[in-house]
């Protein structure tokens, strides 16, 4: 039973007899006591000066005599104003560690067999280029999200639509074929989405110089845009591959799939992977038939050049075009047909799109047309809307001058993390490959913990020297504490202490070690909040302040050179569920925390 119900069903009874009056169990408010105050829990009183027909410090300190005398749980109280401070007994705290203590996945909920089944979309990438730093902060984000949503009870879908056809993609299959001489990921030992990404920025050179060049001839910019052989031969081949020209098909599949292993390594490095990957080519032709269908059944009109509409002034929008004049279909349909196919594959409940807040307008505009085409979740849909992240200026550029590639940042990072540790001598006496597999959790953890304390909405900076500090909000001062304790943990194993399935009541605990059980208690809370607001940064801050205080404690008080016996055992097994709930925290943020460091 929680301590917050026990004391709940106290204040009843206390109230009943000291005034004769039947209260329900929500009018009795506890929270955490305010730090400058003395106490773990404070009861509100005001709701009960109508029953006690007193004063609201002369009814708080009834009451808190009360318990006193009538709950074991609690050791002492103070009142200021109307608000009574109680001070919980120390067993009551071993008790509650007790609790956590045997639980080893404690905070997190099980899906059960009726379960909602929550689908989160999230990376999105497109297959002219490799994956960008907005991509990792996607990809960080729908997987922390996607654990916090498990960890919540939810049966979760992760998922990924690919826009792997189109114009842009038509641009580096041209240049490929007009410059690239046969080049392939092995015969240049590039990547295969960084080799298509080259010639993705080889098309823009090209086109650029012919449209100058046809403007020195005195042709306008618009005029010189439009005459580009290399654009008209771009727009000829996306034809070629919209009427399934075999030929064009086979070289788009054949780019596509060196762009695809890229991807899979950079996903597998960044620690994220989808249950389903769904490809544009595949839903643009679905979503062209649902909104002809919402076209026969009047919620769609057609104007006279043969383009269909959608009028939302009804919702307080405008008109928003579905199906081009030439029946080519754009983003809003496609996502339709995205929607149609995931609808028939998975019995969904919720739907969760992690897309950048460019696109708010978007996702309000397509939860009202799947709400009208009969989707049940479609006027319930999240958009897990997220800002930008940049870099300070001209750290690392990538190859393209402008865009920071994702595996270039990971790469960074490690080995920023490995040169930082060996400063810091934390790699000595390690193997080689020891020492590497630590400078990649530290890089990996400092870029994503970074990303993901900020909260999604925000615009941010991503700073990769200050996310890299061993000190301060940052991945590594968690990782490292995390390794701290575990050190602990094997040198009381060495010196043969073991820590019982069942702490011993009956030792004295200070404010300190009190406060770290209450932190550890509340991590069920953490769990459940960052779920129902959709944001994992709630996480890394608890797992931070979490940390904080530990190192607050190891700094004030002894544990294997504690002399009372019952205490050292106490505090490792207080020690040993700090490190769990860190390790339970950071993983559902996709972090790993090193076991020595």
């Amino acid at each position: 039973m929680k301590i917050e119900d026990k004391l709940t069903a106290s204040v009843t009874n206390g109230v009943k007899e000291l005034y004769g009056a039947e209260v329900p169990a929500k009018m009795v408010q506890l929270q955490k006591t305010k730090k400058e105050f003395e106490g773990h829990l404070t009861l509100v009183v005001f709701p009960f000066l109508k029953m006690s027909k007193k004063g609201p410090e002369q009814t708080a300190q009834e009451i808190g005599e009360y318990l006193k005398k009538n709950e074991p749980a609690i050791a002492n109280y103070n009142v200021i104003k109307g608000f009574l401070n109680l001070t919980i007994a120390s067993d009551v705290w071993v008790e509650l560690l007790n609790r956590i203590h045997a639980d080893a996945q404690w905070g997190i909920q099980k899906a059960t067999e009726d379960a909602p089944l929550v689908m989160i979309e999230y990376s999105s990438p497109n297959t002219n280029k490799p994956l960008h730093l907005g991509h990792v902060r996607n990809n960080l984000l729908g997987n922390a999200l996607a654990n916090v949503m498990a960890a919540n009870g939810n049966k979760v879908v992760k998922t990924n639509i690919v826009n792997d056809r189109g114009i842009h993609i038509c641009k580096s299959m041209l240049a490929w074929l007009k410059y690239g001489n046969g080049e392939t990921p092995e015969s240049s030992g590039k990547k295969g989405d960084h080799l298509i990404g080259d010639y993705y920025v080889a098309f823009d050179k090209h086109y650029k110089a012919e449209v100058a060049e046809l403007m020195e001839k005195g042709l306008s910019k618009e005029e010189a845009e439009a005459q580009s052989p290399l654009m008209q031969e771009a727009r000829e081949m996306l034809r070629k591959w919209e009427a399934n020209d075999p030929e064009i098909r086979a070289l788009w599949k054949k780019m596509n799939d060196w762009v695809y292993a890229g991807f899979d390594e950079t996903y597998k490095m960044m620690g994220v992977s989808f249950d389903k990957i769904y490809y544009e080519s595949e839903t643009y032709l679905e979503g062209k038939e649902k909104v002809l269908e919402g076209l026969e059944k009047g919620f769609f009109y057609r104007k006279e050049d043969g383009s269909v509409w959608a009028d939302l002034t009804a919702e307080g929008l405008d008109h928003k075009l579905l199906l081009r004049a030439d029946g080519t279909s754009v983003y809003m349909t496609q996502d339709i047909g995205t929607a149609k196919l995931r609808f028939q594959d998975f019995p969904i409940n919720k739907m969760i799109y992690v897309v950048g807040n460019e696109q708010n307008y978007h996702f309000q505009v397509l939860s009202i047309l799947l709400d009208k085409l009969g989707f049940e979740w479609g006027k319930d849909l999240v958009h897990f809307s997220y800002g930008m992240v940049e870099l300070p200026e001209g750290k690392m550029k990538s190859r393209e001058g402008t865009v920071v590639d994702a595996d270039d940042l990971m790469e960074a990072m490690i080995e920023t993390a490995k040169e930082t540790s060996s400063e810091l001598g934390k790699l000595d006496g390690l193997t080689k490959e020891e020492a590497d597999d630590i400078a990649r959790i530290v890089g990996l953890g400092a870029l994503k913990y970074f990303i993901l304390k900020v909260d999604a909405r925000k615009n941010m900076t991503f700073n990769p020297k200050e996310s890299i500090d061993f000190n301060g909000n940052t991945g590594p001062f968690i990782q490292y504490t995390y390794a701290r304790i575990q050190s602990i943990l094997r040198k009381a194993a060495e010196a043969g202490i073991t820590i019982p399935a069942v702490i011993p009541t009956g030792v004295e605990l200070s404010t300190k070690e009190e406060g770290l059980i209450q932190m550890l208690a509340d991590f069920t809370n953490v769990v459940r909040q960052a779920g129902s607001d959709y944001n994992p940064s709630i996480l890394a801050n608890y797992a931070y302040d979490l940390v904080k205080e530990y190192n607050q404690f190891y700094h004030d008080f002894s544990i294997l050179r504690e002399e009372n016996e019952a205490l050292k055992v106490f505090r490792l097994a207080l020690s040993q569920n700090v490190g769990k709930i860190v390790k339970l925290a950071m993983g559902l943020l996709g972090i790993e925390v090193p076991e020595r460091m």
